[in-house]
């Protein structure tokens, strides 16, 4: 049985290798190229704002100018950047003496990373607390009173202490450990939290052993801590093809990856880091809108303008296509609509599954696509939204499709590599957009209708929802809502978009993975109240999930 497969298989192969033309097998072969070269080891993986995006952008430009397309991105190329909150560092200003000595950072201390930016130049002493005085507290007691309590939170336990003694006056914290017990505290990059009203110290054990050892001394303390924002610059490579029409297509695809996994998005188990080189996510679209570029300069599909981009940062939250559609440079009011090609190169040989999304953003697309097509096993989703950058398009009231051929066990992973990418099947995703284009070439601009939110992860699962499309760009306190899904909790409550979430029932959350935590703490029925940041205004609502 498997052998009349193979040979069925094989058949079809030489059948399908038979009725490739000269310019299909061009283009194949260049769609081989540029995957090649995007997913190779040399690349790192495209982590947005790394040296592997540069190469990777400056051989997208190349490809653009070759292409004969326009730049259209900042000053007259084909970039525009846009900035990363990468979190948060210690700045190389700050520094802490006792008593003279030039205590070593992360040696002997350390700033928590939820402490305020200070300078303190005072006397103190571990055995008194006093008004206008820096104080020492060691945390002892509360870990071992606390040991077996599963629901005690250090940190949280930390900051109580800090916010009482600013009220009595303290000008600083300073913390350390004479137990056994091990407190696991760290300078965390990537926690935003709400900053304390004077500076916090960790003192290390080696550091509390040789400069304060005396508790009952005065020690001479001169403190400046500084802890500043650190910031990756992401790039959006954008090529325009001007037919001197009235409306605007645009076409794009991202072109960043993990890198070695160190965002944290990898489904990769295992500890020696790996360059995840992102064949089919996304080295596929992006080869596939060079090659449209190409077919739609040498058209003669002239009503429409062409704009493509490949979008950086789509990893991180949609970064890139956010940015564009915040700081477009064409005038959006003139865009007809928009295509995303999002992992389209393992196109399965026996299926022939195509995935569409964002097919119910305009009555045309019911009218010109159908699910019964010659090559294609086609499956629509009517929602204009998803964990691609189409949703940014989507949000800006466009009309938008996604093209995708399907998730596979190579996903978010170090095995994502080009020899498994399907190049005649990609090719044919290619001939299909091309059609669509030719289909689409004298209609008049496309209207937009609105659809069903679809989520932004297929990956994690919560017992209730608040109907929020959360905003990754985000870097304040809270979660931004980008957009409320209709019938949903928040809709009903009277939450917008734009509404920064900060507070569910009594729990207080700083980003979008302590509000992630918080969500599993409820249950379906269960009522509580939402806080919201409205503008200056805070707002409460009551809800039921």
């Amino acid at each position: 049985m498997k052998y009349i497969f193979y040979c069925l298989l094989l058949t079809t192969q030489i059948v399908t290798a038979q009725k490739l033309k000269k310019g299909d097998k061009a283009v194949i072969t260049n769609l081989q190229k540029h995957i090649n070269y995007l997913a190779n080891d040399a690349l790192e993986g495209r982590r947005t704002g790394s040296k592997g995006e540069k190469l990777a952008y400056e051989y997208i430009s190349n490809e653009f100018f070759k292409a004969g397309l326009a730049p259209k991105g900042n000053d007259a190329t084909f970039l525009q950047g846009f900035d990363v909150n990468d979190g948060k560092m210690v700045s190389n200003t700050s520094h802490l003496f006792i008593n003279d000595n030039d205590l070593v950072m992360d040696k002997d201390y350390f700033p928590l990373d939820f402490s305020c930016n200070a300078s303190l130049n005072a006397v103190g002493s571990i055995a008194l607390q006093e008004n206008g005085s820096p104080w020492f507290y060691d945390i002892k007691e509360m870990l071992e009173t606390n040991k077996n309590n599963p629901h005690f939170n250090l940190t949280d336990a930390i900051k109580i202490k800090v916010a009482d003694a600013a009220k009595k006056r303290a000008t600083g914290f300073f913390i350390f450990n004479s137990s056994a017990m091990a407190d696991d505290l760290t300078f965390d990059p990537k926690v935003k939290s709400e900053l304390t009203a004077i500076p916090v110290i960790y003192i290390t054990k080696a550091g509390k052993e040789k400069y304060l050892k005396d508790e009952t001394a005065s020690q001479d303390i001169q403190l400046k801590i500084s802890i500043v924002d650190t910031k990756r610059v992401g790039h959006n490579v954008i090529g325009y093809l001007d037919n001197h029409a009235a409306n605007t297509i645009i076409i794009g695809a991202h072109y960043d990856h993990l890198g070695y996994g160190e965002d944290h998005n990898s489904l990769y188990t295992g500890t020696t880091p790996q360059i995840h080189n992102g064949a089919d996510d996304n080295a596929s679209g992006t080869a596939a809108v060079i090659e449209l570029s190409k077919l739609l300069k040498a058209s003669k599909l002239k009503n429409n303008n062409y704009l493509f981009i490949c979008f950086s940062g789509e990893e991180l939250g949609l970064f890139g296509s956010k940015y564009f559609t915040e700081h477009p440079t064409i005038d959006m009011a003139h865009v007809n609509y928009m295509i995303n090609l999002d992992m389209v190169g393992r196109l399965n040989d026996s299926t022939h599954g195509l995935n569409i999304g964002g097919y119910g953003t305009s009555p045309v697309w019911g009218q010109t696509l159908s699910p019964h097509d010659k090559f294609f096993k086609i499956k629509f989703d009517s929602s204009g939204t998803g964990p691609s950058d189409h949703t940014s398009f989507y949000r800006k009231n466009i009309p938008v499709l996604f093209f995708f051929t399907g998730i596979h066990s190579d996903y978010h992973k170090p095995t994502d590599d080009a020899d498994k990418i399907n190049y005649t099947g990609e090719w044919m995703v290619v001939k299909y957009i091309y059609s669509l284009l030719e289909d689409t070439n004298k209609k008049e601009k496309l209207a937009f209708a609105k659809t069903r939110e679809s989520g932004m992860s297929s990956t994690t699962s919560f017992k209730v929802a608040l109907g929020i499309m959360p905003d990754y760009t985000f870097s304040g306190i809270g979660v931004r809502a980008d957009g409320i899904s209709e019938g949903k909790v928040a809709q009903r409550a009277g939450i917008k978009a734009g509404d920064v979430i900060i507070q569910l029932g009594e729990y207080k959350f700083s980003d979008l993975q302590t509000y992630m935590q918080t969500l599993n703490k409820f249950n379906e029925g269960d009522a509580t109240k939402v806080k919201v940041k409205r503008g200056n205004e805070e707002l409460v609502f009551d809800i039921v999930f």
